[in-house]
């Protein structure tokens, strides 16, 4: 079935929907995202069964709009992956660039993450980083990919990390879990964020440890962000919790991308995406101010 022939099955279920024929491909490194008039439709990529739970992601939407952060959820459709989504109008796809020009637009994602953090929204899925790192090894261990050299080192090393992150645990919150630049979309006045695949329970600065590596930000755009989001000091501990968390979401993101690789996803060179993360993760662990955060998050 075409793409075209995919939307129209799925506006037909949508009294009033527009025809397809209209639509405008958007971004997606997965999934392929259609703009059809004031309406959003995603179609699941292949292979995206393997490691997404479908339903899981389609109660974190709709919890996600009642949080205010997120677009109205229209349809959801768990069985096949197809997601219809309100357009937010007059928005700017974010980019790395965007959070570098955009003035004010770390500030905005940082106060869009504590209205998600705080809204009180229970997500149904626990995001358990080292179970993850699990799965995804398992997933990989049946296809036909090779890890970075190395990598099982880097996760045996990630056990101190593990160790810090658990003698003080921050309460579970509900978060987006992969903040990609261009899971924002940003009016000017408020950051909007999308595509809710991989989100659930999780320590909160995950999510501002990821966008800090997605958008390559610089000291002064995570000063700004976590200026934002606590509207007040940051403390040692959570500074480190953030640090730490950019290590570690390359250090899960590198299997992701090698399941991109195996699975032939064209969207990307995926194997130079798993080889970037990863060596990106090392050096930040290699860094001596990483012990120091290390210690910071450790003493709470």
């Amino acid at each position: 079935m075409s793409d075209t022939e995919a939307l129209r099955a799925v506006l037909a279920a949508l009294p009033g929907a527009p025809l397809p024929e209209g639509a405008v491909r958007l971004g997606g490194l997965t999934n392929r995202v259609y703009r059809v008039g004031d309406l959003c439709v995603r179609l699941p990529g292949a292979g995206t069964e393997e490691y997404i739970d479908r339903g899981n992601e389609a109660a974190a939407a709709r919890a996600a709009a009642a949080a205010g952060v997120a677009p109205e959820v229209l349809l959801a459709d768990p069985a096949t992956g197809v997601m219809v989504t309100r357009l937010v109008p007059d928005a700017h796809t974010m980019t790395p660039e965007g959070f570098r020009t955009r003035p004010g637009a770390p500030a905005r994602a940082g106060r869009a993450f504590a209205q998600l953090h705080r809204s009180g929204q229970v997500f149904p899925f626990r995001f358990e980083l080292f179970g993850m790192i699990d799965d995804y090894l398992r997933v990989l261990a049946g296809k036909d990919v090779a890890l970075p050299e190395g990598y099982h080192a880097v996760v045996a090393e990630a056990g101190a990390v593990r160790a810090a992150l658990g003698a003080h645990p921050l309460p579970l919150a509900p978060c987006h879990c992969d903040p990609l630049c261009e899971n924002f979309l940003d009016t000017g006045a408020r950051m909007w964020i999308v595509d809710w695949e991989y989100s659930g329970m999780n320590d909160p600065m995950w999510d501002l440890g990821d966008l800090s590596v997605e958008g390559g930000f610089s000291p002064a755009q995570d000063e700004e962000m976590l200026a934002a989001y606590f509207a007040g000091p940051v403390g040692a501990a959570d500074r480190g919790r953030m640090v730490i968390y950019k290590a570690m979401c390359d250090l899960l993101w590198t299997l992701w991308g090698l399941i991109q690789l195996a699975n032939a996803n064209p969207a990307d060179d995926f194997r130079a995406y798993a080889e970037t993360r990863f060596a990106r993760c090392r050096a930040l662990m290699a860094d001596p101010a990483f012990a120091g955060h290390l210690a910071a998050v450790r003493a709470g």
